[in-house]
C-alpha cells in the first residue's frame, strides 16, 4: 500500500465514482480502477460497492478512509517542512465558504498570494452543514463560516465578526414610516428568503420566533445575486446582513427597532497543528 493507492481511494470516494475521479486526477479510468483493485488485494477487503449506477463506501472502506486521509495530511506536512527549511513554502489549502461570507478573507488571501505563491488555494463552497462536516473529515483545512454557537465539537473556533441584518429594498418600494423598522412591519411585506439551512435563514428566523411574529415568503432563492435582481425589480424586500446589502448601493435599507436578525462570522479549523502553509494564511486573518 502506497500513498498514491490512497490518494486515488480518497478520490473516488469524495467524487463517487471512477469515472470522477479520473477526471480530478487527470488519468484514464482503467487506471483508476487497477488502482484501487490492487490496494483492495493488499487490505484483503472491498473498499467499495460498485453498482451501475453508484459507487460507495462498504464498512471496511468507511473505516479505511479516515486514517488514509490522515496519511495524506502528514505526507503533505512532512513535504511542506522540507519546503519551508529550503526557504520556499509551497502546498494547497482547501478553505470552506458560505455565500457572502468573506469577513476579511478575501484581503487575507490577497496577502498570502503576495507573500507565498506556492501556495495553491483552494475555495469550497457550501451550507454550513455541509462545511462543518468536511472540518471534521478533513476535507477542508479551514473555514470562514456563520455559526449559532462559538463551541463547535472537535473544531477550534474565533470570532472574526458580529453583524445585524437590514432590509433591502428598492428604492421606490413601499415601507411604512421612516427611520428603523420592526419585524412585524417586514412580515407585512413580501419577501425573499434564502433557502432552508442557509445561516441567513437560520438567523432571520429564530429572531423572528423570538419576536413571536409569523411571515410568509413570496420567493425563495439559494444565490444573494437572485435575491438582489428580485429585489432591485420591486418584486420583493430582503432581509440581509449589512456588508451583503452593502454590496448593492443601488439598493435602499433599513434596520430594526428590536430584535434584529443578526450572525456571528468565525473562523472554524480542526484543532490539530496546521501546516505550515495553512499557519501562514492563518496568520494574515484578523
Amino acid at each position: 500500500m502506497d500513498l498514491r493507492q490512497m490518494e486515488v481511494a480518497v478520490a473516488v470516494a469524495d467524487e463517487g465514482g471512477f469515472t470522477a475521479a479520473a477526471r480530478r486526477l487527470h488519468v484514464v479510468q482503467s487506471a483508476i480502477s487497477s488502482t484501487v483493485r490492487a490496494l483492495e488485494r493488499d487490505l484483503g477487503a472491498q473498499l467499495f460497492e460498485r453498482t451501475t449506477h453508484r459507487v460507495a463506501l462498504t464498512p471496511a472502506g468507511e473505516a479505511f478512509l479516515p486514517a488514509a486521509r490522515a496519511a495524506l495530511r502528514a505526507a503533505d506536512q512532512a513535504r511542506a517542512a522540507v519546503e519551508v527549511a529550503r526557504g520556499h513554502l509551497r502546498g494547497n489549502i482547501t478553505v470552506g465558504t458560505m455565500q457572502g461570507v468573506w469577513a476579511g478573507l478575501d484581503r487575507a488571501l490577497a496577502r498570502m498570494r503576495e507573500e507565498h505563491p506556492g501556495v495553491v488555494v483552494r475555495l469550497r463552497q457550501s451550507a454550513v452543514a455541509d462545511i462543518r462536516q468536511w472540518l471534521r473529515e478533513g476535507t477542508v483545512d479551514l473555514a470562514v463560516v456563520a455559526l449559532d454557537r462559538q463551541q463547535q465539537r472537535g473544531l477550534s473556533t474565533r470570532l472574526l465578526a458580529r453583524e445585524q441584518m437590514v432590509l433591502v429594498t428598492a428604492p421606490e418600494f413601499p415601507v411604512a414610516g421612516e427611520g428603523p423598522l420592526t419585524l412585524a412591519d417586514a412580515a407585512a411585506l413580501p419577501l425573499v428568503e434564502f433557502r432552508p439551512g442557509w445561516a441567513i435563514r437560520n438567523s432571520v428566523d429564530r429572531a423572528f420566533r423570538a419576536a413571536a411574529v409569523e411571515r410568509g415568503a413570496a420567493f425563495e432563492v439559494n444565490d444573494i445575486l437572485a435575491a438582489a435582481e428580485i429585489v432591485r425589480q420591486g418584486l420583493a424586500a430582503c432581509i440581509m446582513p449589512e456588508s451583503i446589502a452593502a454590496r448593492f448601493p443601488s439598493l435602499a435599507t433599513r434596520g430594526f427597532a428590536q430584535h434584529a436578525p443578526s450572525w456571528k462570522i468565525m473562523l472554524v479549523r480542526p484543532r490539530s497543528e496546521p501546516t505550515p502553509a495553512v499557519a501562514a494564511l492563518l496568520h494574515h486573518i484578523p
